[in-house]
């Protein structure tokens, strides 16, 4: 489906009790976020997980109002609102079920690098910590490595410090509105990396930094990344939250081993015990995991059988994804009813292209 005017997205955010999940369910049943406004209240109704409530505040553009406000001032303090169904809008992050439905987004970079990394750690950062990520990030500035991290204190500081010394795109996710700079004590980093990165943000412009925020922007930093270095953390703390949707995400994970006297080396040297994550000691464990330091494959592409348009949109998404996919995932992703590709599904298994897996998953052969 093509990018849209964002206000009826926006609308739909703005519906109580609608989350990003549900907004995408409903465009993909309808078709468009317009659509969604110009169906009968019966079709609404009988879209699963979408209440009465709903229904009726949708039916009678409750919303409207206070989209077109929010759009008003995000144009007028210069973001760009992206939906996830814009181009420019983070591909990587795009088919897990809880990516933000809207995006507010300040800065000339880019959200979709070929390489990007993200760099957490505690707030209270020691000097170990601190060396250990500007080391990182100084390995990889002739990699073209996108550094993704929060702004915060700490580690989060370290590595966007790092990225702009080095002429590296750095995006920072905050919590607030992008007109609400967190700690204040950034600002100046959130508008230097504006030149060849971003700051971006899933709340609406004047929203303040709020606690219960930054758990939730925390899936943003580890949807964006290829893969997730944890620096420095204690047994508990935001950095592991990462990590651990990081992991569900099925993304890269590593973590620096640290003192074992140490109190924010506690949780990174759990992370590794656990094996939840690989132990790192050097950019040569990160690009040998991801193969950056492989040179492009001169693989001919496999030939396909004939196919139709929907199948080798289906076929493609799987493939590009690398793994398997839930089908309410690839609906959403393909922007097609959800009995449609499991029709569409079921003719590539015949062709022997993809495979049917436990719990609704599919993958290619």
């Amino acid at each position: 489906m093509m990018a849209q005017h964002p206000l009826k997205l926006l609308a739909l955010t703005c519906v109580p009790g609608l989350g990003d999940w549900n907004i995408k369910q409903l465009i993909s049943y309808c078709g468009s976020a317009d659509e969604v406004f110009n169906v009968p209240k019966r079709k609404l109704e009988s879209i699963p997980g979408i209440g009465p409530k709903t229904v009726q505040a949708i039916s009678e553009h409750q919303t409207f109002n206070e989209a077109e406000a929010i759009l008003k001032e995000a144009e007028a303090k210069g973001m760009a609102v992206l939906s996830y169904l814009d181009p420019q809008y983070p591909q990587r992050m795009k088919s897990q079920m809880d990516a933000p439905a809207i995006l507010f987004k300040k800065g000339m970079g880019e959200l979709n690098p070929d390489r990007t990394l993200a760099i957490v750690g505690t707030r209270k950062a020691t000097t170990y910590g601190k060396q250990v990520t500007q080391k990182i990030v100084e390995d990889l500035k002739d990699m073209q490595v996108q550094i993704i991290s929060g702004l915060a204190y700490g580690i989060d500081i370290e590595a966007h410090r790092a990225a702009l010394k080095h002429d590296t795109s750095t995006v920072a996710v905050l919590a607030g509105g992008l007109d609400y700079i967190y700690p204040s004590a950034h600002k100046k980093y959130a508008e230097e990396m504006q030149e060849h990165g971003a700051i971006i943000s899933e709340s609406v412009p004047g929203t303040k930094p709020d606690p219960h925020l930054f758990p939730a922007r925390n899936r943003i930093i580890a949807g964006m990344a290829d893969a997730v270095i944890v620096v420095e953390a204690a047994e508990k703390g935001g950095a592991l939250i990462t990590a651990k949707i990081a992991d569900s995400y099925n993304r890269a994970l590593f973590a620096v081993p640290g003192n074992l006297e140490n109190t924010y080396s506690a949780g990174t040297n759990k992370l590794i015990a656990s094996q939840l994550a690989l132990i790192y000691t050097g950019v040569q464990d990160l690009a040998t995991h991801l193969s950056w330091d492989l040179e492009e494959s001169a693989k001919e592409p496999v030939p396909l059988p004939e196919l139709s348009g929907a199948e080798e949109k289906l076929y493609r998404l799987l493939t590009e994804k690398g793994q398997p996919i839930e089908i309410d995932q690839i609906a959403i992703q393909a922007q097609l009813p959800v009995n449609q590709v499991a029709s569409i599904l079921l003719g590539l298994e015949f062709k022997n292209l993809v495979k049917a897996l436990p719990g609704k998953k599919f993958r290619t052969l």
